[in-house]
């Protein structure tokens, strides 16, 4: 090993330490407001899907393209990161009273990681510009 590795190394560190700076995520701005009162409870069968936002945010995008806001208690560790999560009910609806369970991505299959309680849901709309 010449002395020549620890240097390049030593670069190539700093050099990255440098550069990610650069690939932090920006802060977007919201498109969505609030409007009206928010839910207990959703339909299940009408989510189209979710666009998890960070630890502590969730957005059910519903038939219609309606959209309700889930703003969690707490923050739930690494749901912001996995961007997924699954749900169990007895009922056909998903309410604020309900868990989730973030989704690890682990090798070849997906593992349950923290369980954290909803909030309620805000119906949102898209902000005037």
């Amino acid at each position: 090993m010449s002395i020549r590795t620890p240097v390049r190394l030593a670069l190539g560190i700093a050099l990255c330490c440098a550069v990610a700076p650069a690939f932090a995520k920006k802060d977007v701005p919201d498109p969505y407001v609030a409007k009206g009162e928010p839910a207990d409870c959703i339909p299940i069968r009408s989510i189209q899907s979710t666009n998890v936002r960070d630890d502590q945010t969730i957005d059910f995008i519903m038939n219609g393209r309606k959209i309700y806001r889930n703003t969690l208690p707490n923050s739930c560790p690494s749901l912001g990161f996995e961007k997924r999560f699954l749900y169990k009910t007895s009922l056909s609806q998903l309410c604020s009273v309900d868990i989730i369970t973030v989704l690890w991505n682990a090798g070849p299959g997906l593992q349950p990681g923290a369980s954290c309680g909803l909030g309620k849901f805000q119906p949102m709309e898209k902000a005037a510009k």
